[in-house]
């Protein structure tokens, strides 16, 4: 396995820029090709994200990265015991990573603790990209570990790590927009990758159809492994949870202490 040149700060600031230019690639993406011109709840969602941005930054930082190059150091993990091309070892990593956001995001699903958290994500009543970052600090943090011990098991250099963030955090928001794309397109890219309006039926509110669609990157996984329900932008979906149309923020936060059907 090859050195990674990624540092703990540059892990950081590139992280941070694909954040900036992938929220910047939404709002404009919304803008031109809007499919029902919601308006996002920018106030809970971004204020849910801001206290994410602290908590994270304080807990975990550059944690990823520093994984990644202490299972550089220590030939820990798959990659880091073979010797591929580099290109193969990024490639490996963000097919591997997004697999494991698919077992974890589908975990959130069907482990009702889990739930707990993870119905903050869901109670939005409008499907913007400002979804993609609404998110409890808890369910972040419980995630931690998974990310962390998938990062070392794969022997993921930070290199890697840092691109399928940027990849995974690109693919998150677009696919949380209120945006339509052009039927042959759509169904085009919906055979590898997840779109918005595969997305928009995962947040129905309709019960059973929230166990579908749990990729963020690739949607083979849910082909896969039975989980994939097609939809298109013609569609209309009634998006959010049974109750939870004006939720705010202070009961957002102690929302998992309620139990509800995921």
């Amino acid at each position: 396995m090859y050195s990674s040149p990624v540092s703990e700060a540059q892990f950081q600031l590139l992280r941070g820029a694909g954040f900036v230019a992938a929220v910047a690639l939404a709002v404009l993406l919304q803008r031109l090709g809007p499919h029902a011109r919601l308006r996002g709840s920018w106030q809970v969602n971004g204020t849910l994200w801001f206290a994410n941005l602290i908590v994270i930054g304080l807990v975990c930082g550059a944690c990823a990265c520093t994984v990644a190059r202490w299972a550089a150091g220590a030939r820990f993990g798959v990659l880091n015991a073979v010797a591929v091309p580099r290109w193969f070892a990024i490639a490996t990593t963000l097919v591997a990573l997004d697999l494991v956001s698919y077992g974890w995001h589908r975990a959130n699903h069907r482990i009702p603790f889990l739930w707990r958290f993870h119905q903050v994500h869901h109670s939005d009543p409008t499907f913007t990209a400002s979804t993609g970052v609404r998110f409890h600090p808890g369910e972040l943090l419980l995630s931690l570990p998974v990310r962390l011990t998938a990062v070392a098991l794969v022997g993921a250099s930070a290199e890697a790590v840092v691109l399928f963030e940027v990849v995974f955090t690109v693919a998150n928001l677009l696919e949380h927009s209120d945006i339509d794309l052009p039927l042959r397109f759509e169904r085009t890219l919906g055979r590898v990758g997840i779109t918005p309006a595969l997305h928009r039926r995962h947040h129905t509110k309709l019960g059973p159809d929230r166990d579908s669609n749990f990729g963020t990157i690739f949607s083979t996984w849910d082909r896969l492994l039975g989980t994939y329900l097609g939809n298109d932008s013609a569609t209309a979906i009634e998006t959010g949870l049974p109750g939870f149309d004006k939720l705010t923020l202070p009961r957002a936060l102690v929302l998992p202490l309620q139990r509800t059907a995921a």
